[in-house]
């Protein structure tokens, strides 16, 4: 079957054939492999054109060589019987007229015999003989007997001459007794050619036979595949999906209906409705097409609210919350004994709320894809042994043996992310695995690269809510939503930290089997990787380190300048940009650290500030203290390179940044 290529015009249908144009043949589909085959698969070879060119010609040039052959042997045989029969009758006719003369010895007798036989022109040379040595010859003696051919006659005594007195003594009745011997000679040269002109005759009779037979089957077989070699485009056409091409095949005589015409018909009306059907199902598509278009602005618009949703919801908490962490820092220290345990209670609430948030936050940043992996050779030793320091504490609390194996590995990845991923995976692991249980975290060669597995001996996971456990807020076992099991997000990070990463996080888990959380990471030479520099110690505590605050909310003010008051910084405190900028560019007093809020009062907002902070005072930290968490922002700060600490600001973390400033100071 000819394919025909699929294309995006219109088909035009299959050309017609004239007699003088070469015939192509479709070529035809290869069976099925034999593991494919049934026992009753018609295997067919070849094509139809050869299979009636076959049908056709091989009988005709059977017959028409088996009578060619039958003929020219029997004209053959003919003219061998016809040279043989005047060659014998010479030699009988010579024997019979020289018996009284062979007899009587009369030689110029025997010559004028000879030379008469020669005069008839149907022998070359005769010879006369007998055993008394009368030897009597007539014509050239041809040095080559090749083209001769020698018949021989006795010579007797004929039916007169037994009365004679010269009869011979003993003799009763005539030819009893040869009395000589006649031999004459025919040139074969007209005989082979004349043989020769039949052989060829014949040879020329096959042939025309032969070609009539061939053109005649052709010109059937042409006429019974031009036809099937249109059903045959056709269908290709089908299958190419170009459902408008027709055979165009139709009955030509008024003597019944031709098998072929009927099957081009049918094929037709195939088309037809294949046709039809497809208009109907492209209709259907582009209907759910449109539906589906709708549905996914619809789910766009959806994800665009929640996310300015989330993003004002997180500003609006993080405000008040980052206000809280800083004023219960500060009571902390005066709190009475009675006190504490209340100061304390509200700090524990205040850092669930904000790991909640700062949750909340990385799965924002995720979506919005603002995060760019910074892919370096990191050894798994060092990774492990700063999670292990990082847990340790809290496999001892619950009772859990957490073991690390890292097989002196190394991986290409992001270092953070990767200790983000493994972290969380651990985190979990702990919270899950029974007292008394291990949680081994291991690494192995794959043939991908570096399989890094957290396991757990725990309850496991059923197979109901695998594909469920790394979406935001699934929980498994915590219907009653303890914060102190987490609040379903850990997950969920991870799986986005791993696809920015180019990997996939598996589970593998069964319940009461345990559960394995493993994914896979391009490997590295550990001899190709850098050693990290040592961390410097910070020399001095943050006594005398001049801040600026800039907030349009009093209460952070107030919360900030008393417990960085407290570190023994110097602080002043503006509520609006302008004021800030004013402050920075007056040149009188130089800062040490800049924190500003994003969302300021008036005109401008924090990134002004810290855009003049860089420009007015480069040698000053500036940092943008924000609970703004929408996409739009964060990938504007990134765009920008500020530096961004995320409402509600640990005060360990904020104590940390500002030592690392001082250190540099100093």
């Amino acid at each position: 079957m000819s394919s025909v290529p699929p294309s995006h015009g219109p088909v035009e249908p299959p050309e017609t054939e004239g007699a003088g144009s070469p015939s192509r043949s479709p070529p035809s589909p290869s069976p099925p492999p034999a593991s494919f085959q049934s026992p009753h698969t018609l295997v067919v070879r070849g094509n139809l054109q050869r299979d009636l060119f076959r049908l056709g010609v091989v009988p005709c040039a059977a017959v028409a060589l088996a009578l060619t052959g039958w003929f020219t042997h029997s004209r053959l045989q003919t003219l061998e019987a016809a040279f043989d029969a005047e060659g014998q009758a010479v030699a009988r006719q010579v024997a019979a007229m020289s018996d009284l003369s062979l007899y009587a010895g009369d030689l110029p007798a025997l010559q004028n015999v000879a030379n008469a036989a020669l005069r008839g022109g149907q022998v070359t040379r005769v010879e006369i003989s007998n055993s008394a040595g009368i030897y009597v010859t007539a014509g050239p003696k041809t040095p080559s007997l090749a083209q001769l051919r020698m018949f021989t006659s006795p010579v007797t005594l004929r039916e007169a001459s037994r009365a004679s007195a010269f009869a011979p003594a003993g003799s009763t009745a005539a030819g009893d007794t040869p009395i000589g011997l006649v031999q004459t000679f025919r040139d074969t040269t007209a005989y082979t050619r004349e043989r020769s002109r039949s052989l060829i005759a014949g040879i020329g009779i096959a042939l025309v036979a032969l070609i009539a037979a061939w053109a005649s089957v052709r010109h059937m077989a042409r006429t019974v595949a031009r036809p099937l070699r249109r059903v045959s485009r056709t269908v290709a056409a089908l299958e190419a999906g170009h459902f408008e091409v027709r055979c165009d095949v139709v009955e030509g005589g008024t003597r019944g209906t031709h098998e072929l015409a009927v099957l081009a018909h049918d094929i037709d009306r195939l088309a037809e409705r294949l046709q039809r059907n497809r208009q109907i199902s492209e209709e259907r598509v582009r209907e759910a097409t449109a539906v589906a278009l709708q549905r996914m602005a619809e789910a766009e618009q959806a994800a665009l609210s929640r996310a300015r949703f989330l993003a004002a919801a997180s500003h609006d908490l993080r405000q008040p919350l980052h206000a809280m962490g800083l004023f219960i820092d500060g009571l902390l220290p005066g709190a009475t004994p009675a006190q504490r345990p209340a100061v304390l209670r509200l700090q524990e609430s205040t850092e669930f709320m904000g790991v909640l948030l700062d949750d909340l936050l990385e799965i924002s940043r995720l979506d919005a894809q603002v995060l760019t992996p910074a892919i370096v050779k990191v050894p798994l030793v060092e990774l492990f042994d700063q999670l292990d320091a990082q847990h340790a504490a809290a496999a001892v609390e619950a009772r859990v043996r957490l073991r690390w194996s890292d097989r002196g590995l190394a991986v290409r990845s992001d270092a953070a992310m990767l200790r983000r991923i493994v972290g969380n995976l651990v985190t979990n692991a702990l919270r899950h695995a029974p007292e008394g249980g291990t949680v081994l975290v291991a690494a192995r060669r794959s043939a991908q690269g570096v399989r890094i597995e957290v396991r757990d001996n725990g309850v496991g996971i059923a197979p109901i809510h695998q594909g469920r456990i790394f979406e935001e807020f699934y929980q498994v076992a915590n219907t009653e939503r303890d914060r102190r099991r987490g609040f379903g997000l850990g997950l969920a990070i991870c799986a986005r930290i791993a696809a920015l990463l180019g990997t996939r996080i598996t589970v593998r888990s069964a319940l009461q089997a345990g559960s394995t959380f493993a994914f896979t990471l391009p490997a590295a030479r550990l001899a190709d990787v850098t050693p990290p520099e040592p961390p410097q110690m910070a020399p001095a505590p943050l006594v005398g380190l001049r801040c600026l605050v800039v907030d349009d909310d009093p209460a952070i003010l107030d919360g900030s300048r008393a417990l960085l008051e407290q570190w023994g910084c110097q602080v002043e405190c503006v509520g609006t940009g302008a004021e800030a900028i004013a402050r920075l560019g007056t040149g009188d007093i130089h800062y040490d650290a800049v924190l500003c809020d994003l969302q300021l009062a008036g005109e401008g907002d924090g990134v002004d500030v810290i855009d003049a902070a860089k420009r007015l005072q480069p040698d000053a930290l500036a940092v943008l203290v924000s609970g703004a968490t929408g996409p739009e922002v964060l990938q504007r700060l990134r765009h920008g390179g500020v530096m961004l600490l995320t409402k509600p600001v640990a005060p360990a973390k904020l104590r940390a940044l500002l030592t690392t400033r001082r250190q540099v100071t100093v």
